[in-house]
């Protein structure tokens, strides 16, 4: 599988994609000259761990290095050229016009192929004092520098970050760590908005039970300043909090600039256009990482999706197919991706249920609540899982997951499946390891499953967990002190029957009314649900996740 003898592939960016693409290329051309431009510092670096420098969990920095230009030199025979910026691209003649940043000077670079890894920037909104001192984004390690230097030598005694996504809520977490009041940020009504509201919740009570305080629903209108320097910052709403560290954490646009002046498509998501082998509508020019669109979710519909795995796995594609003309497809993207605040992890694959019906898809969705493993062993931790699937056939369409244990294990299992157009009755039937201390017999995906297979097979109903309740005969079949310590939101005309008394005390309810069986996760209700609808109930609805859940949505 080698190319042409002397072929030039020059690449743009390193980090994630850019560097997965120089070394593959490598591996299969020992012949190609390969140049790699990066015009910060830094070749490979590990972003994703950047917030843990900073609070000091890694302990080294040498450890962000996930290599350096002189091993890419020495092993791979690279030509790393760092504090070089690609300017411009001249497609009729396959040049590139680079910036030496250190020298100041200007120079064209021939390229037989090129791969385009610029990555994203961070969206930096033009309002006052975001030029103040105190004020950071967080892409590279010199933002790293600076706002470890800020936090930990200048030692302020309070914090804001304006955003509540993954690297707001990280960020939040570590400078809490150091000891600084921290309050964030975030304009949508919950934090993590790429989940639904109840399955955000735990991480949110994480955040103000240990004193970060938590201010949804409004945007920042200005940066507070004194003397220059960052004091605080005031909310749309006209609120102030003050802080002398300031984190922008509000989300990155994907750096095209380049592309786009080199007459490259972009797609309507506003990245790269590619094919599955990563080519630009230019056969010559790839493009991999934040900067690109993938073929994302059950469906493929274009999307960006700036995570690291899908950056690394495009550039060893494109560098494949850069120096042999062949490769494997780019496979679908699912967006896979987990965060941890404090003791709670929260994560997503796939599609939610709002974002499947944005795009054209019949989509329901189950909440369970299950041990992380055997309950009867000692640590057992609740897990909560909302399952998306197709109404029709069952194709599962993603899965959402908080708790404190095992939220990995499960996205990576409904990822893989969905890699493979697996169904509910699929991940029903998964021949999961067990042993106590590491699941249960029945996993908590096998309960969502088993509940999602109910659902397609007539015996029960679900009815989502913030569902208006006045209308419904309302059963909630949970004993009373369970009741008094959780009351079921929005339900205040529930009937209480705890489960064991419910075949005896069906005289008390009416069966002609629409009804809604509830408890605490979910199990009893459905319990319940069963023995309403064979004995003449004809129209049962569970609610799906049951009083817990509930609480988080209406919460």
């Amino acid at each position: 599988m080698a190319s042409e003898s002397g072929l030039r592939l020059v690449i743009v960016g390193g980090v994630a994609g850019g560097a997965s693409a120089a070394t593959r290329a490598r591996r299969l051309d020992e012949r190609a000259e390969i140049v790699l431009l990066e015009k910060d510092d830094h070749v490979s670096f590990a972003n994703c761990g950047l917030p843990y420098y900073i609070g000091g969990e890694i302990d080294e920095r040498a450890k962000l290095l996930v290599t350096t230009p002189e091993r890419l030199r020495s092993r791979y025979r690279i030509d790393v050229r760092v504090r070089h910026q690609a300017l411009a691209i001249d497609r009729d003649a396959r040049t590139l016009r680079v910036c030496d940043r250190d020298a100041g000077r200007e120079y064209v670079l021939p390229f037989d192929r090129l791969i385009l890894a610029p990555g994203a920037t961070p969206i930096v909104p033009p309002l006052e004092g975001v030029d103040a001192r105190g004020v950071f984004s967080l892409r590279n390690l010199a933002d790293t520098d600076a706002i470890r230097a800020a936090a930990v030598d200048e030692r302020p005694s309070r914090a804001v970050v304006v955003g509540a996504g993954f690297i707001g809520l990280e960020m939040a977490e570590q400078l809490h760590g150091l000891g600084i009041e921290t309050h964030v940020v975030e304009l949508q009504p919950h934090v993590l908005p790429m989940l639904d509201p109840e399955m955000a919740r735990p991480l949110e009570d994480a955040m103000t039970t240990r004193g970060v305080g938590v201010h949804l629903g409004d945007g920042l209108a200005r940066i507070a300043t004194a003397g220059g320097r960052a004091c605080g910052v005031e909310l749309a709403s006209g609120a102030s909090l003050p802080g002398e560290l300031v984190v922008l954490g509000i989300g990155v646009r994907p750096a095209v600039a380049l592309a786009k002046d080199a007459g490259l498509e972009l797609g309507e998501t506003g990245g790269i256009r590619t094919n599955r082998v990563m080519q630009t509508r230019d056969p010559h020019i790839y493009a991999v990482g934040d900067a690109v669109e993938y073929a994302c979710g059950p469906d493929g519909t274009p999307a960006r999706v700036a995570l690291a795995g899908p950056a690394n796995r495009a550039g060893r594609i494109a560098g494949e197919h850069a120096v042999c003309g062949r490769s494997a497809e780019m496979a679908l993207v699912f967006g896979t991706a987990i965060v941890r605040v404090f003791d709670e992890a929260a994560g997503f694959t796939g599609l939610t249920a709002a974002m499947a019906e944005r795009r054209g898809l019949h989509a329901a969705a189950v909440t369970v609540i299950a041990n992380h493993h055997a309950g009867y062993y000692p640590g057992a931790k609740p897990l909560t899982l909302k399952l998306v699937y197709e109404p029709e056939g069952g194709r599962v369409l993603g899965l959402q997951a908080v708790g404190q244990a095992g939220v990995d294990k499960r996205l990576d299992v409904v990822a893989t499946l969905m890699a493979f157009g697996g169904t509910v009755r699929d991940l029903a039937g998964l021949d999961l390891a067990y042993a106590p201390p590491f699941g249960a017999a029945k996993d908590p995906i096998h309960m969502a499953a088993f509940a999602a297979c109910n659902d397609l097979d007539g015996l029960v109903d679900f009815l989502p967990a913030n569902a208006d309740l006045s209308e419904y005969q309302v059963v909630d079949v949970r004993e009373q002190p369970e009741i008094e310590s959780l009351p079921l939101a929005g339900a205040v005309h529930a009937h209480h029957v705890p489960l064991g008394e419910l075949r005896e005390r069906l005289g008390e309810l009416d069966p002609s009314r629409p009804t809604v069986t509830s408890c605490a996760t979910g199990m009893r209700a459905y319990l319940a649900a069963r023995i309403l609808s064979q004995n003449g109930f004809a129209e049962v609805y569970d609610l799906s996740g049951s009083a817990t859940v509930r609480a988080r949505a209406l919460g």
